[in-house]
């Protein structure tokens, strides 16, 4: 999820300046676009493209360790969750198969869309420039499969090898939640405070993300030109789209497995979605959801219960969007995507969206793709202008992560009730 919610205390409050960073990015383009071609074009770019460089190598040292923390803690979450009963057992596997459908469709209907709309051959020199370094070569089934399994974890987090990481971890969060209380809880106890010390150092960084992005955006456009604004806009309509497949798939959910009338359901979550839309969180729509599940005759306990836990751990929108951002700088930087490496993505999309607890909208968006990019074998560089736009496709994540939690609580409501006999 890529939304300005804080649902976990133990974190720290992090105030990320959205509305700054847009407007550094809109600044940098109208600098770039006034002087390109002027006397003193290559001085200023000499100045500003280590800036941006500079500022790109600080937000990329904070990604695996970040992402390990929060997936460590959100794996021991989601284990916790489990354990507490049948109906959350129930939730947690629709809140899975969501998830997985999502991506899925993201992965084949994306790349559907980027043939018949393809990425402006200007937006290629403009976006797809930014990367530094060549895409790494594609591997064999075997060599890929051997990989899944670091023979050395240090040694793949220093190759930033983000696939072999992420399984560690995982299965080394899996081992903790076996272990006494006492000892279970020290290693959670240390993630978090890693965690929230990430938050911190990720929070200072994207405080100075106003210049970073500014001499980002002055650079590519005093060299590209206005291509890079067309391929802003046609970015955030393909990524957008994505999510707003999950949103109509919420309508889906809740007529076909929670079994109410589409007009009725429909009615029933505008206020939810009108507040999503306003406040770009689903902590700050929780009222609005439970009060739409009462209209709809959705049971309080299993609402009061199914809710909080999908405002904490699911996210219904991030895996097909967060995939989408990725597969779509690929084709930006002309990187090869195989079916393995696709694979990959949306394992790891999978499996870190359990750990983006709480985190504001442009942290999180560099904390879910930036594992997939790198266990995709795509440049981060891009990444780094198109956070700057993230506050736009935000408002879809949002509004889509609340229509399907409504949509989701009454399926699981439904299928209670069945099971009891009711």
């Amino acid at each position: 999820m890529a939304e300005t919610d804080q649902t976990t205390a133990s974190f720290p409050e992090i105030r990320v300046p959205a509305l700054w960073t847009f407007a550094g990015l809109a600044g940098g383009l109208m600098a770039g676009l006034l002087l390109r071609g002027t006397a003193i074009e290559p001085a200023l770019l000499a100045v500003a493209q280590p800036i941006g460089t500079l500022w790109l190598r600080a937000l990329q040292m904070t990604i695996l360790p970040l992402v390990s923390a929060l997936l460590f803690t959100g794996i021991v979450q989601t284990v916790a969750a489990a354990q507490a009963g049948a109906l959350a057992r129930r939730t947690l596997g629709l809140f899975a198969l969501v998830l997985t459908a999502g991506t899925l469709f993201t992965v084949v209907a994306l790349p559907l869309l980027l043939e018949s709309f393809p990425v402006p051959r200007e937006a290629v020199a403009a976006l797809g420039g930014m990367a530094k370094a060549e895409p790494g070569t594609v591997p064999g089934l075997a060599e890929f499969l051997l990989s899944l399994v670091p023979a050395n974890v240090f040694e793949a987090a220093a190759q930033n090898a983000m696939v072999p990481v992420i399984v560690f971890i995982s299965f080394f969060a899996l081992a903790a939640t076996r272990l006494a209380a006492p000892q279970r809880d020290l290693l959670a106890g240390f993630f978090a405070a890693l965690a929230a010390a990430m938050m911190v150092v990720i929070g200072w960084v994207l405080a100075l993300a106003p210049v970073g992005v500014f001499t980002l955006a002055f650079a590519v456009a005093a060299q590209s030109g206005s291509a890079v604004i067309a391929a802003l806009a046609h970015y955030i309509v393909l990524v957008a789209a994505m999510g707003f497949s999950v949103f109509l798939g919420g309508y889906l959910v809740a007529v076909v497995g929670g079994r109410l009338p589409l007009g009725a359901f429909a009615r029933a979550v505008v206020p939810s979605q009108t507040v999503a839309f306003s406040t770009q969180s689903s902590l700050a729509s929780l009222p609005a959801m439970l009060a739409a599940c009462q209209t709809l005759g959705v049971a309080r306990a299993t609402a009061d219960f199914v809710l909080p836990l999908a405002v904490a751990l699911f996210r219904a929108t991030s895996p097909a969007m967060n995939v989408a951002v990725v597969i779509y700088v690929a084709y930006l930087t002309n990187t090869p995507i195989t079916a393995m490496t696709m694979a990959a993505g949306v394992g790891v999309a999978l499996v870190t969206t359990w750990g983006t607890i709480s985190l504001p909208g442009t942290i999180s968006f560099i904390a879910s793709t930036g594992p997939i990019a790198l266990a995709m074998g795509v440049p981060l560089e891009p990444l780094a202008l198109l956070v700057a736009v993230e506050m736009l496709p935000d408002v879809m994540r949002t509004v889509g992560n609340v229509t399907m939690d409504v949509a989701v609580t009454a399926t699981v409501d439904r299928r209670t009730r069945l099971r009891s006999g009711g």
